[in-house]
């Protein structure tokens, strides 16, 4: 059973609200900083963006949205490219495209939309994210290794050997040690934080689109939708209630993607349910959605504190290169528990040349021009090769092209 608020008072209410907003802060902010998004319209986003899926969920999930990872690379090429107005201006498509899969599920059902991401398809779809970030990690960390290293070190030894709520924050840790052994080093440039006012509005941008943009950050919902429907299970699983239906997997998904639709409209980074305010329901035992939303409204206001957005761009490059190594790390790691928990029967070649194609395409940023001077490219690319082989390729791959595949003689 879940523990009662309706008898807290309102100061415990509120620490446990402070407590899920520390859960989501490391990895909120560390997704615009990233990208070159501003982190306090990051957490305005996260926290408008949440109370918006609340909304639409009917008050019935203790779910927290927050900056997701899998648009990182995706946003950096469309800012480099074109510009970051372009990029926010994908984010908004890709919400948009959220809302088209809600339906989907409303019309068909869970399990037949499901079946166009099986494991074999998912996993190396979300190992290819993570790939895919990993020479953006080891060139920040390049920047000064030994202050990487400390970094990376405060990381892994919070998440191996903290106790109780502090094991749910190595990111944040990690962060605060990375910052100090910066300082030491003389790192940290002080000028933007002592301009910053305590007061000051999140710098929202107003996005731009192109059918280019669209086309390389939309399709990564196909990525993320998998990603939500994990997060949603498991939620579920820890709170005893099952949210696929009830409220339903179609609301759930379109409240995500009206938060994502949200976030690129003022300029922030697609949302996404977050994991680590799962872990502080099983570990608080305490289910109660209004305090997942008590936190929404302290990520509002941190948003308008200058002082920290300011602080949160001071920390330097190599800090959030070792942050870097274990969260895109993690993330590969991600996709191949996929493929091991559902025990995919590589002997079988259909699953190898599926997982193949999907792997370099997506790492060896493989590109299809389009009409118009457009083009199909990376991630996006291996996700929709990787859907398309998935309903073609038969279960069983006839003994010649068996024969084939694998060098053996007829």
């Amino acid at each position: 059973m879940a523990a009662p608020t309706a008898n807290l008072s309102t100061a415990k209410r509120f620490t446990l609200g402070l407590q899920h907003a520390a859960a989501m802060f490391g990895a909120t902010v560390l997704v615009p900083m990233q990208t070159g998004l501003h982190p306090s319209v990051a957490l305005l986003t996260a926290g408008l963006g949440t109370l918006l899926f609340h909304l639409v969920t009917q008050r019935k999930v203790p779910v927290f949205l927050g900056s997701s990872f899998a648009f990182i690379a995706a946003i950096q090429v469309v800012g480099k490219n074109e510009g970051l107005e372009y990029a926010t201006g994908g984010i908004i498509a890709a919400g948009l495209l959220y809302l088209v899969l809600a339906g989907l599920v409303y019309l068909f059902g869970v399990d037949r939309v499901r079946s166009f991401f099986p494991p074999i398809v998912a996993g190396p779809m979300i190992m290819v994210i993570g790939l895919t970030l990993s020479p953006v990690a080891v060139s920040m960390a390049s920047a000064h290794w030994t202050v990487a290293v400390i970094t990376l070190l405060a990381v892994l030894l919070t998440a191996i050997y903290a106790k109780g709520f502090f094991k749910l924050l190595p990111i944040m840790s990690g962060i605060i040690v990375g910052f100090v052994t910066a300082m030491a080093f003389g790192l940290v440039d002080w000028s933007t934080v002592a301009a910053a006012d305590w007061f000051a509005v999140p710098p929202v941008m107003a996005p731009k689109f192109s059918l280019s943009a669209i086309l390389t950050i939309a399709p990564l919902s196909l990525v993320t939708m998998v990603e939500h429907i994990g997060d949603i299970t498991t939620n579920g699983a820890v709170i005893g209630k099952d949210l696929i239906r009830d409220p339903g997997l179609h609301r759930t998904l379109m409240g995500d993607g009206l938060a994502t639709a949200l976030a690129g409209l003022l300029g922030g980074p697609a949302n996404t349910t977050y994991s680590e305010n799962t872990g502080v329901l099983a570990v608080t035992k305490n289910y109660d959605p209004a305090i997942i939303r008590i936190a929404a409204c302290v990520a509002i206001a941190m948003a308008f504190i200058g002082k920290l957005g300011a602080v949160l761009q001071a920390i330097p490059t190599p800090v959030m290169g070792g942050i870097s190594i274990v969260l895109f790390g993690m993330i590969t790691s991600v996709g191949i528990r996929q493929v091991v928990d559902a025990r995919v029967d590589f002997a079988n070649n259909r699953n190898l040349v599926i997982a193949a194609v999907i792997l370099v395409l997506g790492i060896g940023g493989a590109v299809i021009p389009l009409p118009g001077g457009l083009q199909l490219s990376g991630m996006a690319l291996s996700a929709l090769a990787g859907v398309i082989l998935n309903k073609l390729l038969p279960e069983r791959i006839a003994p010649e092209a068996e024969a084939v595949l694998t060098g053996a003689d007829d």
